[in-house]
This record gives structure tokens, sequence and C-alpha cells, in this order.
């Protein structure tokens, strides 16, 4: 049976282009050799163990948990998610060959290597549901991603680019059969410690993608330019002819700069023919730039197309559409923190592993 794991790419993501490029997911680990001779997971313990790399058993043990089932249990056709750092989408993939540590490699941290066909790398994270999502934030580099049907859905993911949620007659089994059963508690995503911050992201995201679905997100992008400044006319529901909010500075909105905003509101990614649309409306109206806010992210042509309009047209996925809420919600009408309600928190950052 097919399992699915979750791979990351590094702290920081800085594994995360280098496994898409090379058809590999790395695991960093430089602080050991070669362990394709380890046949099992009690002789990964005790080399981890053994290695003085650690000074709390808990963490030698959280290693190697990780090693043995990067090296011995993640098997060939298994489905493997990066999560791509600092971008509201996800990588997902097919295993394709064995652990093979590369020694050519120059780089210590992109040594431990499997073999992966990355056939999509830019599912958008609205795309999945909040189930999944919560397991997909899980702070371990490696992890077995079980619960709510999970493989099953991350293979239609695969297929479709779309999460269609947990088979009904599945749902609250969770679970899975793992051989090494005292690895459980260890890489169950479930169990481990979870990204907060990309946890509150995602269900902040899943509220405004119900309360301002269609029409109503190009009112809220509205009020977040209104607060940084600007002055907004939007546009009717209906059809638009690609202008959604026309966007000017000075007493009567006339100013400089001046933008035209498009807003798609679809959780998947929009095409290149709604950036075509956008320049268009752009040179029509005499605008010194255009937003394109897409929830959903862009196709692969689409952000092609905008190779090169740095300056002259941004785009906001769901996540810069959310760092900006946050970042003006005080100034925001009354009516939107009502339907949107938000409380600023500090809390600690826990180290996650390499």
């Amino acid at each position: 049976m097919v399992s699915a794991w979750l791979v990351r790419g590094g702290r920081q993501g800085e594994r995360d282009q280098w496994a898409l490029d090379t058809g590999v997911a790395g695991i960093g680990f430089h602080e050991f050799g070669d362990v394709s001779s380890v046949t099992s997971w009690e002789e990964m313990r005790a080399l981890v163990a053994d290695s003085g790399a650690f000074d709390k058993l808990q963490a030698a043990t959280n290693y190697a948990a990780q090693i043995w089932a990067f090296v011995g249990r993640i098997a060939v056709d298994d489905i493997v998610v990066m999560p791509i750092k600092n971008t509201p989408y996800l990588a997902i993939g097919r295993v394709t060959g064995p652990y093979r540590y590369d020694a050519g490699q120059e780089d210590r941290g992109r040594r431990h290597v499997r073999d992966v066909d990355w056939v999509r790398t830019d599912v958008p994270r609205t795309e999945i549901r909040q189930d999944l999502l919560y397991s997909l934030g899980a702070f371990l580099t490696v992890c077995q991603i079980h619960r709510n049907d999970a493989a099953w859905r991350l293979q239609q993911v695969l297929e479709t680019g779309r999460d269609p949620g947990s088979r009904t007659a599945l749902v609250g089994t969770g679970g899975t059969s793992i051989e090494d059963s005292d690895l459980g508690d260890e890489l169950s995503a479930e169990s481990s410690g979870i990204d907060i911050l990309r946890y509150s992201k995602d269900r902040i995201t899943a509220r405004v993608g119900e309360v301002f679905a269609g029409h109503a997100l190009s009112n809220l992008v509205a009020a977040v330019l209104e607060a940084q400044g600007f002055r907004c006319w939007v546009s009717p529901p209906g059809p638009d002819g690609g202008v959604d909010i026309l966007v000017g500075t000075g007493v009567l909105g006339m100013d400089s700069p001046r933008l035209v905003v498009q807003v798609k509101s679809q959780t998947s990614p929009v095409s290149n023919t709604v950036v075509q649309q956008l320049q268009g409306a752009v040179a029509m109206h005499k605008a010194d730039q255009g937003l394109l806010v897409a929830w959903g992210g862009l196709t692969k042509p689409a952000r092609d197309m905008l190779t090169g309009q740095h300056f002259h047209m941004a785009v906001w996925t769901s996540d810069d559409v959310i760092d900006e809420v946050t970042r003006h919600y005080d100034a925001l009408p009354d009516e939107i923190q009502v339907d949107l309600p938000l409380q600023r928190a500090w809390i600690l950052v826990e180290e996650d592993a390499p």
C-alpha cells in the first residue's frame, strides 16, 4: 500500500529549489555520512546514539527515527510532499529510487537523497483541506502523513491538483500500520510539534476564503489598500472587463501611483490569460501599475509571463493577502473586523528539525 510522507527542504527552505531542480528529496543531517549499510531501526538508533552528536537521548532518538524512515521505510512509489518555504505552494511527487549517498556533492547537507518525480510543484495550499494542512505543518524534517485518509487524498492531489477530502467510510479511522511500532509516535505528523505560525495563517486563510468569497474579496482588498492610504473604486458585481478595483491617491483618487486591480478568488491557480487581461486594462486606463490578486496562485505560464514585470505588475497570493490584512488589521473597517475576528499573540519560536 502506498504511504505518504512529509520531507522538508530545510529550516529556511534552503534545499527546496535544489530538490525540485535535481529531482530528489534531501534531508540534510550533515552530521552523518553514508548510512546505506544500515539495515534496521535498532542499528540506526545505535549508530546515532554512539556518534556523540547529541547530548540528549530524545534528540538522538528523534534524528535516528527520521533518518531510518528516509533510508529504510519510505518505499519506491510512495508519495512525498514538500512545502515550499515562504510560499503558499506545495510540491508533491513520487519516490522513484532507493536511498543513496551523494559523496560528490560539495554541500554536506545535500548528500542524503532519494530520487523523486516531482509531478506537481505548485499546488496551492488553498486546494488542501484544513485537516490535511494541519498534518503538513509538522516541524519534523521527515514524518509520515496518515490520518484522515491522507495517502489516498494526496494521490488524488497528485493526479488532479485538488484535495477531495476523506472518503466517508474512512473518516475518523486514522492511524497506519507501522512495522516498527516504537516509531509510530516519533514519525506521526499529527503527534509531532506543529508550525503554529503556518497553522494560524492557514486557519485565517480558510476563514477569509469562506467569508470573503467571490466579489467580497474585492471589498477586502480595497479596504486593505485604503488602510495603506489609497483611494479605491470597486466595480459592482458582474462582468468587469478585467477591472475589479481602480486605485489612486490624492483628494480625488486620481493622482499617481494609479493602479488597476484584478481580483480572482478561485482556489486554483489563474492562467496567463488573466495576466494578459490585466495588462490590457492597465494600458487602457493609463494606470501606472497593475495588481493581480490571485487567491490560488498562478500557473507556471502565468508566472513566466510576469518575468521582467516586477516594477509594473505585482501579484498577491492568499499568503500575501493575509500578510497585508494582519499588518493593517487595526485600520480595517469595523464590519470587516467583525467578520474576521483576529487577535495578536506572542509565541515562543520552537526550533524545527534541520
